[in-house]
């Protein structure tokens, strides 16, 4: 593993990106009503593992559709990259509980969260920190959000029938 092939815009743009999306989550986190500890850290874990385990899956092994940062291995700033999906992932479970998301309001929630993503990712192609490859186009990332925002859902349905998600005072 290399430091960096060369540090440049997207390492800086990584940087950036990473400090705003962590300033957010501290602030989120400092609120009262902030999620219980134990949904926090599910939150986080469950954003970073679900974002590695794509990105390991379709971005490298054998299907290798795009590559991260300057090389096709793995660079320091690599893990920048990978750290932004712990906090979006607090974001996701956030905003479900505190806008209340049910039965009637489930679609557009996983709607919005999918075609952010698919924006976001197209916010990185631009800054250069994602480079698509074999064919694989950005539009082909839809479903695989649309899969995964709704899975998060489900998990926090699940989570909700079996304890509070909001931190008591």
């Amino acid at each position: 593993m290399k430091l960096w092939e060369d540090f440049g815009g997207n390492e800086l743009f990584l940087l950036l990106t990473a400090a705003a999306a962590y300033l957010v989550y501290f602030i989120l986190i400092r609120r009262p009503d902030k999620l219980a500890k134990q949904i926090r850290i599910l939150s986080l874990l469950w954003g970073m593992s679900i974002g590695i385990l794509y990105d390991f899956t379709i971005g490298g092994g054998r299907t290798d559709f795009y590559k991260i940062n300057d090389l096709n291995n793995y660079e320091v700033t690599d893990v920048l990259y990978y750290l932004l999906f712990a906090p979006f992932g607090y974001f996701y479970f956030y905003f479900y509980e505190k806008m209340k998301i049910g039965k009637k309001t489930f679609i557009i929630y996983v709607l919005v969260w999918a075609l952010s993503g698919v924006f976001f990712q197209w916010v990185l192609t631009a800054a250069g920190i994602i480079t698509l490859q074999k064919g694989y186009r950005i539009a082909h990332s839809f479903p695989i959000f649309l899969l995964t925002q709704t899975l998060t859902g489900v998990y926090i349905q699940v989570l909700k029938s079996k304890e509070q998600l909001s931190a008591a005072e």
